[in-house]
């Protein structure tokens, strides 16, 4: 072989190895911030403002069903003073205050952060600071056809007390409600048959902790039977995370899978129901990691995307639009939003008309129905909602 031909391929030998990751993705399939991030044409919904006293709005989640939207949060005042509020929408474009009905003090001050609908129905989760120790004053709400969004009343144990550690998302499904958290022995779930009451399931064997290591839950997801949740493991004497998930036909007998991650760290943060399979997203040692389950149990890593920040990464919103997929993440700086169209495999960055940091009293998050992207951001100072496409 002549000196040039070694010369050229010692060159595509070098484009080739710095075109994969140590993962063998392709690094700019894997979104590592080098190709032309997505510019949706961004259109801003107008929200008015719930009857009631004064204060800036602040957005915290949307879910749509059956062609009606459904947006949660809240309002507070310049004190720091909160009250809950949503709002509804059957065309995205004009949006109506949904009367709110609280029955208990802290739920009159409650900031909504998280909903799911299904059957006409909808139903969110509440919480405000208080008490001695300031923790949060946790509740469900539930909504039937177009009346009032009320608080559903419940003993303070039920999501408080001592054993209390976190009520992270709820889903809804032909089997009922599930809300997944974590308790102070592990993960836990609360089920209801309507949303009209909730009952606590914790301490059940393969879903809590054992010693095996502690386990907590994040987000959760109907299956065509049953129920799927994903979070983590830390392992007895370990100081690193492991992703997990767990499975339930009754939400009462589950079985626990760990998901495949090269140096075994890492988080499943978000899921979704996706045709082929659910996908779930979290922060693993090197950015954030996608997996998809074939059949339920059997999770495999398809995907990957952004990288390590300076502070913790996090996964903290995940929607499917039109068959992409819509991730929110954070990195300790600031949030981002990514979108891949081939089911996970290879990313790409979206643009979005505000920066929001990560933490403090800042929020962004995605919701997809109708072929459409809901954005929701809130910068500290002011929330906004827009819809694009994808």
């Amino acid at each position: 072989m002549s000196a040039r031909r070694v010369l050229v391929v010692c060159a595509l030998l070098v484009l080739v190895v710095a075109g994969c990751d140590r993962h063998g993705n392709d690094v700019a399939g894997r979104g590592d911030g080098r190709s032309t991030p997505v510019e949706p044409a961004w259109r801003e919904a107008t929200l008015p403002v719930p009857p009631g006293p004064a204060g800036r709005l602040v957005l915290r989640d949307a879910v749509s069903c059956a062609g009606v939207w459904f947006l949660v949060g809240g309002v507070v005042d310049a004190t720091g003073g909160s009250r809950p509020a949503a709002w509804s929408s059957t065309d995205g474009s004009t949006w109506l205050p949904v009367p709110v009905a609280a029955s208990t003090f802290y739920g009159r001050q409650h900031v909504l952060y998280a909903a799911a609908c299904a059957a006409g129905r909808v139903a969110a989760l509440g919480a405000k600071n208080g008490g001695v120790h300031g923790n949060p004053r946790t509740g469900t709400w539930v909504r039937d056809g177009d009346g009032p969004l009320r608080e559903v009343p419940a003993a303070f144990e039920l999501f408080g007390g001592p054993r209390a550690v976190s009520v992270a998302r709820v889903a809804a499904g032909a089997q009922g409600w599930l809300i997944a958290g974590a308790r102070a022995d592990g993960a836990a779930v609360w089920t209801s048959p309507d949303a009209g009451g909730f009952t606590l399931a914790e301490g059940l064997p393969e879903l809590a902790g054992d010693a095996r290591g502690r386990t907590a839950a994040y987000d959760a997801v109907a299956l065509p039977v049953g129920w799927l949740v994903v979070g983590s493991l830390l392992p007895a004497g370990g100081t690193a995370l492991r992703p997990m998930a767990w499975t339930s036909v009754d939400g009462r007998s589950w079985r626990r899978a760990e998901l495949p991650v090269p140096d075994g760290r890492g988080r499943a943060e978000r899921v979704v129901p996706r045709d082929g399979g659910p996908v779930a997203v979290g922060a693993v040692s090197d950015g954030f990691a996608v997996w998809r389950a074939d059949d339920g149990s059997r999770w495999r890593q398809v995907g990957g995307f952004g990288a390590a920040g300076a502070g913790v990464l996090s996964v903290v919103g995940l929607a499917v639009v039109g068959g992409a997929l819509v991730a929110v993440t954070g990195d300790g700086v600031g949030r981002a939003v990514w979108v891949s169209t081939d089911g996970g495999v290879s990313w790409r960055s979206v643009r979005v008309p505000l920066p929001v940091a990560d933490g403090g009293d800042t929020a962004l998050t995605v919701a997809g129905g109708d072929g459409r992207l809901l954005l929701l951001a809130d910068d500290g100072r002011g929330s906004h909602a827009w819809w694009g496409r994808v």
